[in-house]
């Protein structure tokens, strides 16, 4: 699918891409058939497909699946594959928001773990990313078009400015890899800005991440926040504004108890220097309790 047929398609149907969605359309076939070779899908996987778009990356899915569950937001785009049936038949295809989406239904409809594959608006790249940590246990994989810098940022080092909120929390629980880069021409409307395909092995759990302490999610995005959210003060000042209900002297001593300075920043913390915190934290919780 060149660029011209793109537009072409678009303008036949009266669809235009959506900024508010913040819709990139794929439109090279070779491309698109590439992202799905390297996410390894089997004979039998059903994989949900976030963001079909013009079906781009949803006929080479479905050639290789079982089945694909197409999760997409424009009702216009709806319209268009209900209209034409253009799509394969083993493409399901459903009008919805991903960030809306019920995963654990999801999940039972996939057989066990969700198989993701998405080319993200970039305007959800992120919310979407944090809802897969949030339901972490119920993916097991996701191969994902994002901004080439949210990508780096997924796979930052500790003391680097990309390292932040989304590093910590995705790496406490999935594996990361970039797997391809995608210059802007490889899009219509071209977007501004280089992409990047990754992969995030959620299950069977990495060994790096199945030898980390397990942890509340919840108290660990709150002190992940909390540290990030004024990344230039010290850790013990950025944390005394996130409410966890102690005192500053209090929250000084629970981080010299897990053998972290207080005049620390954010960004020089190990993920497993944020794990002992977020649970010395929700120990005290169930103490007051």
């Amino acid at each position: 699918m060149a660029e011209n047929s793109t537009k072409n398609i678009l303008r036949r149907q009266k669809l235009a891409p959506h900024k508010k969605l913040g819709q990139n359309f794929l439109v090279h076939r070779h491309t698109a058939e590439r992202i799905v070779q390297l996410a390894d899908i089997g004979k039998n996987d059903i994989v949900t497909e976030v963001g079909v778009g013009l079906g781009a990356l949803t006929e080479p899915l479905a050639k290789a699946a079982r089945k694909v569950i197409g999760i997409e937001a424009d009702s216009g785009i709806i319209r268009m594959h209900r209209e034409q049936k253009d799509l394969p038949e083993n493409v399901d295809l459903r009008h919805q928001d991903i960030l809306q989406t019920d995963f654990e239904q999801l999940a039972q409809e996939s057989g066990g773990r969700i198989t993701f594959v998405a080319n993200l608006p970039y305007s959800i790249s992120t919310p979407f990313l944090f809802r897969l940590f949030a339901q972490s246990h119920l993916i097991k994989s996701g191969v994902i078009m994002l901004q080439k810098e949210v990508a780096l940022r997924l796979m930052a080092k500790p003391g680097t400015k990309e390292y932040g909120i989304p590093t910590v929390l995705l790496t406490s629980c999935a594996d990361i890899k970039m797997l391809m880069q995608v210059k802007p021409e490889e899009f219509h409307p071209r977007p501004k800005v280089d992409s990047a395909v990754v992969r995030l092995r959620f299950s069977p759990i990495p060994k790096r991440v199945e030898r980390l302490d397990k942890f509340c999610a919840n108290t660990l995005r709150k002190v992940v926040n909390a540290a990030f959210g004024q990344r230039r003060k010290t850790l013990l000042n950025a944390l005394a504004g996130g409410n966890f209900h102690r005192t500053k002297e209090q929250l000084g001593t629970t981080l010299l108890s897990c053998d972290i300075s207080p005049s620390i920043r954010a960004e020089r913390l190990e993920i497993q220097d944020f794990i002992r915190l977020a649970n010395a934290l929700e120990e005290h919780i169930h103490t007051i309790d």
